[in-house]
Formats: C-alpha cells, structure tokens, sequence
C-alpha cells in the first residue's frame, strides 16, 4: 500500500512529501507531476497567489536514471512567496476556519502558526504523490478525472454525455464544468459574490475508469474503500461532505430504485451492470464499474468582507482578519480530489497485486483478470 506524509506551510521555504510503497520500475514523468501541479492552481474565482507561484516537483529521493526504485520517494515544492517570518500575527480568528479551534489546541498566541499550515497550500503537495498514484494507475489503463457539478448553487447538467465528453468539456472549462450554459452562470455568480467580498462553495464528481473488480474488502472496516475514498476527500479543506454513487439521493428510493441489476456477457465473459448507483463498489469492494465519488466544499473561510470575531487578546468584537484568498476553489478542490482519490485506488491495487516490482504487479493482474473469466 501507499503510504506518504507532507510537511511545509503556506508562506514557508516549501511543501514537502515523502511516499513510501511505490513499486519498482515505475517511470516517474516529473513534466507529468508539474502538470498535474499546474492544473491545480487553475480555475475561474482563483487569487492573487496562483500568480505568484509556478509550482513544480523536485524529485529528491527514491529515483534512479527517470525509474523508481523500491524506496520512499521525495518530492519538494519550493514556494516563491516565501515570508512566513515576516507575516504579521494574526489576532482575530476567521469563522469557519482552523484558526481558534487550533490557538486553543496547542496553547498558540496568534493564529499565524495556524493557518500556514491549515492552508489549502498544503493540497499541491497531496497533488504531487497524487500524480505518482495516478503513473502506478495508467500502466494498468486505469484513468482518474473530476468534473465540477455545481457552484454557488448553479449545477451542471452532463446528463447523456459520456466519460471521454465529460473530461474533454470539463478540461476545456476554465471552471470545470461539462455543461458550458452551467458554465456561464456559474461565472455570473462568482463576479457577484467578488463584488460583495464574499465567497462560494459547490460540488465535483471523481470518476474512476477501468479499476478491476475486486479492490478493497468486506473483512475489516478499515479496509473497506468506499470508507478509504470518503475519508481521503473528506480531508481536503473546505470539504465538508462526500458521497458515492447515487448517495445521498437513493437514501429516499425504494430498494428496487437503487441497486444496481447483475448481467453476464457471455462474449466477454464478464458479469455487467446497466447502471451504477452503488458507484462502482459494493461491500467495501470494486465491482468493476467506474468509481463514482462525490464531494461537497462550503465557501472558503476568508472573506474580503469579513465576518465578526473576537480579538484573542482584548476579548473585544472585531472584524475577522483577512487574508489573501479566492473568491471560489471548487474547481481546483475537484483537481485534488482526483488526487486522493487515485492515491487510495492505487494502494488498493498494490495490496492486492503486489508492491516490490511493477513487473510483478503486472504478472499477478493479468493472471487475476484471467482467473475472473473462469468463474
């Protein structure tokens, strides 16, 4: 399995991950890394600070000659608006973020020391071992993409379209979106909510193609990925719900309405699903249909027009503190989504197929695959 922690703040030197578990042989693509990287930083309602950084991955350890080679993997991103010493303090916690809930858990006196690590920032480094997974994925033709479905109450309707419609629409979208006439309104409510020094939130959908049947397990609890999915992208800040498949909305339906009839192709000799509300898993485990992963992210925290607070050291009401900020990150949340999400899918397929060697991996599927068509 894959296994990775990152260290840095906002306005420090850099962003730093380490990923333990990457098989050996794997071709590590660092223009493919920068470019995920890239796409993060995108996005209609972005701020001033995607202007200022061109983030890129320094690949400093577990590399040899472009191929990795079976030990953790290094990666560091350097922060050119580096001036974490020279920031001011911060004295009046931001509702809705970490700064108050985080004075009060390590005895703090500002909320400085807070937020540079809080930050969203921290999600390039996610992004960066989310591009290694996504590598360890493409040799199996396992593909990851997301698409925005709905921001400041406006949704995107991709009802008839296919996978290949909706990534090329949504890549195109300077907001993500598939549905260009969703697109545009969505764009008149971000410009609104700017002018009123406020900020939105709204949903994405993680689609996972061509996973094999059989990821995950039923066993134990903590192995579970439907459980492992939700976990990773309920952990990108702001994100405050997930859901998988038709969630949400089948917990009104009958049963009937819901579950998702079993096919056999006798040509192909696999068993098939005409839809898929169970998003592509079933007890905990991949069922051969494309992984279907839905989040939910509130409006950012800070806001241009801030919201009241209280002065940590007077006890007096004053204006929240203000930082530099996007008036909306949905569609960059959505690209870090795909990266945790492709993390936890590929280290469901290391532990089932192996993890020293990408030959290895290789072997051990294709005899599985294989051993499916018998059954």
């Amino acid at each position: 399995m894959l296994r990775y922690l990152t260290a840095g703040e906002s306005h420090g030197v850099g962003l730093m991950a380490i990923v333990d578990g990457v098989p050996a042989g794997l071709k590590l693509k660092k223009d493919f890394i920068d470019n995920e990287l890239a796409r993060r930083m995108v996005g209609y309602g972005r701020g001033g600070r995607m202007k200022i950084e061109k983030d890129q991955a320094d690949i400093i350890a577990g590399v040899r000659k472009g191929e990795t080679i079976g030990s953790p993997v290094g990666m560091f991103i350097k922060n050119n608006d580096y001036k974490i010493d020279k920031l001011p303090d911060v004295k009046c916690p931001r509702p809705g973020h970490a700064d108050l809930a985080g004075i009060q858990k390590y005895g703090l006196k500002d909320a400085r020391s807070v937020l540079e690590r809080a930050s969203a920032r921290e999600t390039a480094a996610r992004v960066a071992v989310g591009a290694v997974a996504k590598l360890i994925l493409s040799a199996f033709k396992i593909e990851v993409f997301s698409h925005v479905t709905m921001t400041g109450g406006v949704e995107s309707d991709v009802t008839g379209l296919s996978f290949d419609e909706i990534q090329k629409k949504a890549e195109k979208s300077d907001v993500r979106s598939a549905d260009e006439k969703a697109a545009k309104l969505m764009r008149k409510k971000i410009d609104e909510a700017a002018k009123e020094g406020n900020t939105l939130g709204g949903a994405f959908e993680v689609i996972v193609r061509n996973a094999p049947p059989g990821l995950g397990t039923y066993a134990q609890w903590d192995k579970r990925l439907d459980g492992a999915l939700a976990r990773a992208v309920m952990s990108i800040p702001a994100v405050k719900a997930v859901s998988l498949g038709s969630g949400i909305a089948s917990a009104g339906k009958k049963g009937s309405e819901v579950h998702d009839a079993i096919s056999y192709d006798k040509s192909s000799k696999i068993f098939t699903r005409k839809t898929n509300n169970a998003g592509g898993l079933e007890g905990g485990i991949t069922n051969g249909s494309e992984v279907i992963v839905k989040g939910f992210m509130k409006p950012i925290a800070t806001l241009a027009n801030p919201m009241k607070s209280v002065n940590i050291n007077t006890k007096k009401d004053e204006g929240a503190s203000t930082e530099r900020s996007d008036v909306t990150a949905v569609a960059a949340c959505s690209v870090v989504a795909e990266a945790v999400v492709a993390i936890e899918i590929a280290s469901s397929l290391l532990e089932k197929f192996g993890s020293d060697s990408m030959q290895e991996m290789k072997t051990n599927c294709d005899a599985y695959m294989k051993r499916l068509k018998k059954i």
